[in-house]
Formats: structure tokens, sequence, C-alpha cells
């Protein structure tokens, strides 16, 4: 016959595991789409990512392209705090 005190031990160590989150994947995955999508900007504006700093001459195509990417990031704090199980 089974002893239920191993059943009841079991149960409580399975209730007061920590639930385990995806926040900080799901937050790596924005910031990739992110920086996917900023990729695809610059090279319609005819740049490459990651070579134009932000500076007089820098065209106005670029600059929306970070000023996207920079609320496109800030978005990702949501998804990094997010409770997905």
């Amino acid at each position: 016959m089974y002893s239920k005190i191993p059943l009841a031990t079991f149960l409580t160590a399975v209730a007061i595991i920590p639930t385990a989150y995806a926040g900080p994947f799901s937050y790596g995955i924005c910031q990739t789409g992110c920086n996917t999508v900023a990729v695809a900007c610059y090279a319609a504006a005819g740049a490459v990512f990651g070579t134009v700093t932000a500076g007089v001459g820098t065209p106005v195509a670029i600059l929306a392209c970070n000023a996207a990417l920079g609320t496109c990031s800030a978005a990702c704090i949501a998804a990094g705090f997010a409770p997905i199980p």
C-alpha cells in the first residue's frame, strides 16, 4: 500500500517551485525584430546599419530609422516584464 506522506511531500514541493517566465526570452526576440527592421530601413535609405553616426550631414531618412528603432526598442521593455509561462 502506498503511503500518503510521499504524495503530500511531492505536491507541496511542486506547489512551491517558482514559475519560470519567458520575459527575457521575449525581450531578446523583440530586440532582434527591431534591429532587423532597422537594417531594412537603413538599406531602403541607401545606407549600411551601424556605419552612420548622427551628425549634421546625416540624411533625414536615417534619423527616422534611428527614431523608429528607439521607439521599437523601448516597446520591447514590456515584453521583458510580461509573465509568459
